[in-house]
């Protein structure tokens, strides 16, 4: 049985891929309870720094910074070095991530700082970032820096 909140998660990711972006989702969890949840939408809103965490901790509204130190973030998809900075910033303290297959992220980083840092490979995670790199590569190079 998958983790609610993963599942969460990948619901989000769903989302995006629906509203034709980039399948990446993420939910925030405050004492069992989701206080966060988004998904990427550079492509929906024309942004260059909407992704599913970021998205998420904008969901998540403005929240004393206690709160943050008693999260779990959960990710479908291992965070770039920009969501990294976001989560090390606000001092979650746990990161829970779907896959590190399709994309490694600043996973090392994560960790050197202390953030517990849990990898999944999910494999409906790993599926639906594969299906997305092969049909629309060019979003998802646009995503990740590279062309």
């Amino acid at each position: 049985m998958k983790d609610e909140f993963l599942a969460a998660a990948i619901e989000e990711a769903k989302k995006g891929l629906a509203e034709g972006g980039i399948p990446i989702g993420s939910v925030i969890v405050h004492n069992g309870k989701i206080i966060g949840r988004g998904h990427n939408r550079r492509i929906q809103s024309g942004s260059p720094t909407l992704h599913g965490e970021m998205d998420a901790l904008e969901n998540a509204g403005r929240q004393p910074a206690k709160v943050y130190k008693e999260s779990v973030l959960y990710t479908t998809l291992s965070p770039c070095s920009m969501c990294t900075g976001a989560i090390l910033l606000y001092g979650i303290p746990k990161v829970i991530i779907g896959e590190n297959k399709t994309f490694m992220g600043e996973e090392n980083l994560l960790f050197s700082r202390g953030v517990i840092t849990e990898v999944v490979q999910d494999e409906e995670c790993i599926s639906m970032m594969e299906k997305f790199i092969a049909d629309r590569p060019q979003l998802w190079n646009e995503d990740i820096g590279e062309e």
